[in-house]
């Protein structure tokens, strides 16, 4: 069972030195106190969120200086950038990292960065499997030509090759209860959130992943790794008093950010889903939330009910928790929670 750290929130009021020092002290934390991996968002032109904007360039920051955490991109928007580029940063950082690097992907659910650089979103889905196809092809470092309906390359060589054979692990983002179908059927493992899905929803996402993969013939079931907002304190009480103001301010901006990244009635119809989300259903159905006990027994359940193979918890949700409380509540997570879980 892995048991990672999902990193990319701006601290409210935080300076961008302060961000990434906060950063670096908390990837240092769990490589010391025996966490699985870092993973890192991508936001882009939206400094009041994140300013996490180039999450392979701090990956092979924290690479350097860790020795055991397997650092991951969760996750890397590919149809931003071409995909012969990222294929060439993917495989440096996979060798600096000494086959520590983890791939995930996906196409972002809002339109906002896209509309910043003039790609209409609707071909999102189209030049993410296209990039992964592309990729994959330049990762075994031989000359080839490629011809597809958004890139074309001629006559190229991606040198160096990943460390890991063929390539990094692979994982996408799943976001529409097609695409787990879908990504089932192509043999990709997944990432999984909450952020516009209840847990008692996912259940049935992950079912028919689960159903589509052995259709399709793969082996095994595949992969999923779930992420989801954590807090730990010594009481129950505590957990949840401490939390609420910045839980309620992380869905309420949700809500926000949906408004304004996306064009499209559905994505109106989730911006009015989270804004009236109330605090007992928020920690009914979309996040971990607890002492040391009640957050084994939480998660517990999760892996069985989803067979998960992982958990990428988010540590801060919403900006608010103050510094000394978010590492309180990840020496709970390792300390207390990890060993009953593994």
């Amino acid at each position: 069972m892995h048991l990672g750290l999902f990193l990319e929130e701006l601290r409210e009021g935080a300076s961008h030195p302060a961000f990434f020092r906060e950063l670096i002290d908390t990837v240092d934390a769990a490589e010391a106190w025996g966490l699985d991996g870092v993973w890192l968002g991508e936001i882009h032109y939206l400094p009041s969120r994140s300013i996490l904007t180039s999450p392979l360039v701090v990956a092979s920051a924290i690479a350097s200086r860790t020795r055991r955490l397997t650092v991951g991109t969760a996750v890397h928007v590919i149809p931003l950038r071409n995909p012969l580029q990222v294929a060439e940063d993917v495989a440096t950082l996979d060798q600096l990292a000494g086959g520590r690097f983890e791939f995930g992907i996906g196409r972002s659910g809002s339109a906002r960065s896209y509309h910043v650089l003039g790609i209409p979103y609707e071909e999102s889905q189209g030049r993410l499997m296209e990039s992964l196809e592309l990729m994959r092809i330049a990762w075994k470092g031989e000359p080839f030509s490629f011809a597809g309906r958004y890139y074309r390359v001629e006559r190229a060589v991606v040198a160096p090759r990943p460390f890991q054979q063929p390539h990094p692990p692979v994982r996408i983002a799943a976001l529409s209860p097609s695409s787990f179908v879908r990504y089932a059927e192509l043999g990709v493992n997944l990432f999984v959130g909450l952020r516009g899905t209840d847990i008692s929803e996912l259940r049935g996402y992950v079912d028919a992943y689960r159903a589509a993969w052995r259709a399709a013939g793969h082996a095994g079931e595949g992969s999923v790794y779930l992420r989801i907002p954590l807090y730990a304190a010594p009481t129950e009480h505590e957990a949840i008093a401490e939390s609420r103001e910045s839980i309620l301010f992380y869905f309420k901006r949700q809500a926000e950010l949906a408004r304004q990244g996306m064009r499209s009635g559905s994505a109106g119809d989730l911006a009015d889903e989270l804004s009236g989300l109330s605090h007992e259903h928020i920690l009914e159905e979309r996040v971990a939330f607890g002492s040391a006990d009640s957050l084994i027994h939480r998660l517990g359940q999760l892996i069985k009910d989803l067979h998960l193979d992982g958990l990428v918890v988010e540590p801060n949700p919403g900006g608010l928790i103050p510094e000394p409380r978010v590492m309180r509540s990840l020496k709970i997570l390792a300390d207390e929670v990890a060993p009953a879980l593994r």
